[in-house]
């Protein structure tokens, strides 16, 4: 591990503590233990709009369940109680979550239109929910690796910082063999192009073996979509992934300029410490 990544995961392990006070409404159910929600990624972009203030463009692109199929309404879907989770953690920063969810579809039809739906808008962030028809429809799943390679290449190319969102669990997903290698394909996918996983899977099976009997499901009765309190759940654990990841960036950022004047302060010394230092004439 190099010392820039040492001290990234310091200091994102420090930030994940941070957004603990914010949540205190949330359910208990849905609070991950620590660490389990972190996105380890540098969101080198996203942070800079945070700590000038913003504006912060974030898009939303996946399937249903960035839609919100089975949510009551438009605020209960994931996107608009992220922007509303995000707003009350920054609440200087004018932030923006646009969702571009197309129910039915997966990777290969996702990348056609990253171009047009995503980036013409220029955001600063996408979060790419993918994964879950894929393993519904198939069991070899080497194009949808190449798919996602594809689309994160287009994106990082315009610029822009991105977070996969892997497959919900759920019991019609865990019906499909393939769901297994679907969750590896994705974090494999995004530790080789060093880009952000939000490992949803992994949380919701948490939160279902959590889950009080009184408690409402996270689940509908069709066995696969998430409920109003599912996507409540999600959006709480993802606004506090991206905080506690920005609040490490900006850390870093800062020991950073520290460190550059520090080192302009000794070249500009009357005995120019710097050089004697180095043992320069």
């Amino acid at each position: 591990m190099t010392r820039l990544a040492c001290w990234r995961s310091i200091a994102l392990a420090a930030a994940l503590l941070l957004p603990i006070a914010a949540l205190a409404a949330t359910p208990y159910w849905c609070n991950a233990p620590a660490g389990w929600s972190a996105i380890m990624a540098p969101l080198e972009r996203t942070a800079a709009r945070i700590s000038t203030g913003g504006p912060l463009n974030i898009v939303a692109i996946g399937s249903s369940s960035t839609v919100g199929v089975g949510a009551t309404g438009l605020e209960q879907t994931y996107p608009s109680q992220l922007q509303e989770a995000l707003s009350a953690h920054f609440p200087g920063v004018d932030i923006h979550v646009i969702n571009r969810g197309i129910s039915g579809q997966d990777a290969p039809e996702e990348v056609a239109r990253l171009s047009a739906d995503v980036v013409a808008l220029h955001p600063d962030l996408v979060i790419w929910q993918v994964g879950t028809n894929a393993v519904l429809r198939r069991d070899n799943l080497a194009a949808d690796g190449e798919s996602m390679r594809a689309g994160i290449a287009l994106l990082k190319n315009a610029g822009i910082d991105v977070v996969l969102m892997d497959l919900q669990y759920a019991p019609r997903v865990l019906d499909r063999s393939a769901f297994g290698v679907m969750e590896d394909l994705i974090a494999d996918t995004a530790n080789e192009t060093h880009v952000g996983l939000f490992r949803r899977f992994a949380l919701m099976r948490y939160w279902e073996r959590m889950h009080p009997s009184d408690a409402p499901p996270l689940i509908g009765a069709d066995g696969l979509h998430m409920t109003d309190a599912g996507y409540a759940c999600l959006a709480s654990d993802l606004a506090a992934a991206l905080e506690a990841n920005w609040r490490s960036e900006e850390k870093l950022a800062r020991r950073a300029h520290g460190a550059i004047d520090g080192l302009a302060r000794l070249k500009q010394g009357p005995f120019n410490e710097l050089d004697r230092w180095l043992g320069l004439p």
